[in-house]
């Protein structure tokens, strides 16, 4: 999800499904750098259902914990040395 400044307005009509579900629109899905997995907050105002993108500390948290369970991680160090040492390793295999 991208955060930007006020887009011009667009609007669309949809169809709520069966199970309430409303399907989002590809130029406003792509208006608002939407992705799976982004979280909208809810609002009535007046007679108005108003839908904000919104990020979340889950998602970032899951990514994180992703990234550890791949092994995307280094660390921990116990000194600013053996950080440097490791990231030399790092752009050594990388240059390889």
């Amino acid at each position: 999800m991208k955060l930007q400044p006020k887009p011009k307005r667009l609007s669309a009509v949809v169809k709520i499904g069966v199970s309430r579900q409303v399907a989002i629109p590809k130029k406003l899905h792509d208006e608002l750098g939407l992705a799976p997995g982004d979280y909208l907050q809810m609002e009535l105002d007046g007679d108005r259902l108003v839908l904000t993108p919104q990020a979340m500390i889950e998602k970032r948290l899951a990514e994180g914990l992703a990234d550890i369970r791949k092994g995307r991680v280094h660390g921990p160090f116990t000194s600013v040395p053996e950080l440097l040492q490791s990231l030399r390793r790092t752009k050594r295999r990388k240059a390889s």
